[in-house]
């Protein structure tokens, strides 16, 4: 999975990052709660751990901010920890709340939790569109302008991922990790080939290209 790390102190998103990637995930850290929700605007995440004390914008007012648009799970990890706190957070879209000082091994548990929660709610919707795309998740089915699109197995899937995040850019090590799994190289030129044959069937015979390439970012659909 793809993190966003929102923390201040320096020490504790290091650590944190350290222990999510040896657990084989995919971290990115900010420091205050206005570059989060910028971040956010233009890239895909799994999962947010934010910080209830932050520079400027709060973690409440961030977890407030995001209420009116699409955003993946967060949760709050605060020295701040009674009861009414905890309520606080949870009323303000918080998926999780943990204080600090917390264990690793159950922080990790909760957080997968709430990434396959979030998964499931995606694969519940029966159609995503982005402009004139349309994916038919229930019959596996994709077209353009009212013409089908025929897509192999690995495309299929690349489509659906980058569909999830519309208008956001996906990373090469998130498309890797939800349709290849980890055992691939994320210098392999796998996702560039497939990326490529897959630009050629969706955009080809179109006026306005749907799928981008952001360079050392990722690709964003929409």
């Amino acid at each position: 999975m793809r993190v966003l790390i929102v923390e201040d102190d320096t020490r504790v998103s290091y650590w944190l990052s350290c222990k999510l990637q040896n657990c084989g995930h995919n971290c990115r850290l900010v420091e205050d709660g206005e570059t989060a929700l910028c971040v956010m605007e233009k890239e895909a995440f799994d999962a947010i751990l934010i910080d209830r004390m932050l520079p400027g914008i709060s973690g409440i007012d961030v977890l407030k901010a995001l209420q009116h648009r699409p955003h993946p799970p967060a949760m709050v990890l605060s020295a701040v920890d009674q009861p009414s706190d905890r309520i606080e957070g949870l009323r303000a879209g918080a998926a999780d709340y943990l204080g600090k000082p917390f264990d690793f091994t159950e922080l990790l548990l909760r957080l997968e939790g709430l990434v396959q929660r979030g998964q499931s709610n995606r694969e519940s919707e029966q159609q995503l569109s982005i402009e004139d795309l349309i994916i038919d998740r229930r019959n596996r089915r994709v077209s353009r302008g009212g013409q089908a699109i025929d897509l192999t197995e690995k495309e299929y899937a690349l489509l659906l991922v980058l569909a999830e995040h519309p208008g956001r850019s996906v990373s090469r090590a998130m498309l890797l990790e939800k349709v290849w799994g980890y055992q691939f190289d994320p210098q392999t030129n796998l996702i560039d080939v497939h990326i490529s044959k897959l630009r050629a069937k969706v955009d080809r015979g179109f006026q306005r290209s749907l799928l981008r390439t952001i360079r050392a970012v990722g690709y964003v659909l929409g």
